[in-house]
């Protein structure tokens, strides 16, 4: 099997040279840019198993870039970032970015992230062999990993769609983030991550629930959340 292919894109040598070490090391091939401006393309030409993306590059935005980049490639990006608050998280999240890490983050916690964003995309999983679940207008086909809602095709990248299959096929139940947590992410809670609660927010969007007062996706306080089948 030959190995995963990763672009690495940062304009800082060291940080690059650290983490692409790492990637090497463990047997990925890797491939470093210090821009985004022939990203899209070399992406097209390519086709990388993974990009792992800063989110400040010198004559390009990486928050951009994601937007750009997911119409055009289905595998997972990460977004390694400087940036601290939970807005940007929220927005890379929404642009289409499958994970988000802050810098400084160490080529440890980075390989377990993309390790786990490689696992939900590899055509194999805790999916594979589950009957279609449907809740009124909202059709969930998991050998797909796909979503619609009244026969429109929902936008989902692979951490939305893993999140929303263990919600509905546990209808009824609650699940706490830790568990959640651990199922989407490959990796354990450190109790102040919020790309749960972010990823959450965004489904309701997607799926028509109500983001003020969610009859769908319900909040369970001190618990977790709750899927509620609609009618």
């Amino acid at each position: 099997m030959s190995p995963k292919h990763i672009f690495v894109v940062d304009d800082d040598d060291v940080t690059a040279a650290i983490l692409s070490g790492h990637l090497t090391k463990e047997g990925y091939r890797v491939t470093r840019l210090a821009d985004g401006n022939t990203l899209i393309d070399d992406v097209q030409r390519e086709q990388p198993d993974a990009i792992i993306l800063d989110g400040r590059l010198p004559s390009a935005d990486g928050f951009d870039l994601c937007r750009e980049l997911r119409p055009r490639f289905s595998g997972p990006i990460l977004l390694l970032t400087a940036r601290d608050d939970d807005i940007d998280e929220l927005l890379g999240l929404e642009l289409g970015a499958d994970d988000y890490l802050r810098k400084p983050a160490t080529s440890r916690i980075v390989l377990a992230h993309l390790r786990a964003c490689l696992r939900r995309t590899s055509g194999a999983g805790p999916n594979d062999g589950k009957a279609s679940l449907a809740f009124g207008d909202l059709h969930i086909n998991p050998a797909a990993r796909s979503a619609t809602l009244k026969g429109e095709a929902i936008p989902l990248t692979t951490a939305e769609f893993d999140l929303l299959w263990m919600l509905a096929s546990q209808s009824g139940s609650v699940l706490s983030r830790e568990d959640m947590f651990r199922q989407t992410r490959g990796i354990d809670y450190d109790g102040l991550d919020r790309s749960i609660d972010m990823r959450i927010s965004r489904l309701r969007k997607l799926i028509g629930d109500d983001t003020e007062n969610p009859v769908i996706i319900k909040t369970v306080r001190g618990k977790g959340y709750l899927f509620v089948a609609p009618t």
